[in-house]
């Protein structure tokens, strides 16, 4: 529980998103239990259950791994952890590894808060803003899932206590953080470039303030791109980066809020060299397509539906669909 395990506190007064704030943070590290990875590719899970008396606020977080080590990282709010094992396999290599608990990340409800790759700095997030957890909160757990994707450093007996150290605060915020992701299923082709695309409409009847994005590939993306479309058919951009570049949160290019019947939309540039079809998957050898939006609501709480998820390639394109004045050419291009 938090209230038992809170290293220290200290003032923490940070600079980012051109914002300025001073009160008092907690900081509490959730870390692998000293692990040893024993197969490549193999995904690990371990929960902290929240303080259920206390109400705690996230404002910050602080990486504790290095991608020599770690392919990336995500932090998962859970009614109910995925198992009650201190470690459990949360992955698809399972078959590999039968001595250990096979489940997901989380039982009941649950949420991506954060996620971590390619030597991402930490992370604070804006004056006044947080991601609420423990009493009167749907959050009652937090699952930290690690994805090793090479153990040939373990083999020598090391183990591993990578994770996330967060900033708390008990301070009450009025300004609720969520993560909306955009992603896709599909296949390239070999010696192609393909576009995997997706795009879903805000249904909810809310006011979201976008104020960072992340971008996820494996090593086949080129460029991923993300949008609001508003219902003039105006793409307003996000962002968009290099996913082979740290996949940390940056602050996004407009602020402008997303409200119901808006569109939000992706695409990831692939290019493959490869001689055979690649498909998206888990494993290094298969491809993944991701853009996460960070916001806030002001006096609300974040989206139920947090995800926008398309089959990809070669069934799902924005050209098959109702949307216009696509940017073609600038949602490939930095």
């Amino acid at each position: 529980m938090f209230g038992k395990r809170i290293t220290f506190c200290l003032l923490l007064c940070a600079f980012i998103f051109d914002l300025t704030r001073c009160y008092s943070v907690e900081k509490f590290s959730i870390l692998m239990p000293n692990v040893k990875p024993n197969v490549p590719e193999l995904y690990l899970c371990t929960p902290v259950k929240i303080d259920p008396d206390n109400t705690y606020y996230i404002v910050g977080f602080e990486p504790n791994a290095t991608m020599n080590t770690a392919h990336h990282i995500i932090l998962y709010g859970c009614s109910k952890p995925g198992s009650s094992k201190p470690v459990w396999n949360c992955g698809e290599m399972a078959s590999q590894d039968s001595e250990m608990t096979v489940a997901g990340p989380c039982r009941g409800e649950s949420e991506i808060i954060y996620a971590w790759a390619r030597d991402a700095p930490a992370l604070i997030l804006p004056d006044g803003v947080g991601f609420k957890v423990g009493r009167n909160s749907k959050i009652q757990y937090l699952t930290l899932q690690v994805h090793y994707a090479h153990v040939d450093s373990f083999e020598d007996g090391s183990t591993d206590d990578s994770g996330i150290t967060l900033h708390l605060t008990q301070e009450p915020l009025r300004k609720l953080a969520g993560v909306y992701i955009l992603g896709t299923g599909g296949s390239i082709p070999p010696k192609a470039v393909e576009y995997m695309e997706t795009a879903c409409m805000v249904k909810e009847n809310k006011t979201l303030h976008p104020f960072a994005y992340r971008t996820h590939t494996h090593t086949l993306g080129k460029i991923v791109s993300g949008y609001i479309v508003k219902n003039n058919n105006e793409w307003i951009e996000l962002g968009k980066r290099d996913p082979l570049t740290p996949q940390m949160f940056y602050e996004t290019q407009s602020k402008v809020a997303i409200h119901q019947g808006d569109t939000l939309a992706a695409r990831c540039t692939m290019q493959s060299n490869r001689d055979k079809w690649t498909y998206i998957g888990m494993t290094g050898k298969d491809e993944m397509c991701n853009f996460y939006i960070m916001y806030y609501v002001e006096d609300d709480v974040p989206l139920e539906e947090s995800w926008c998820f398309t089959s990809g390639p070669p069934d799902y394109y924005w050209k098959k669909t109702n949307l216009q004045n696509i940017p073609d050419m600038e949602a490939s291009t930095l």
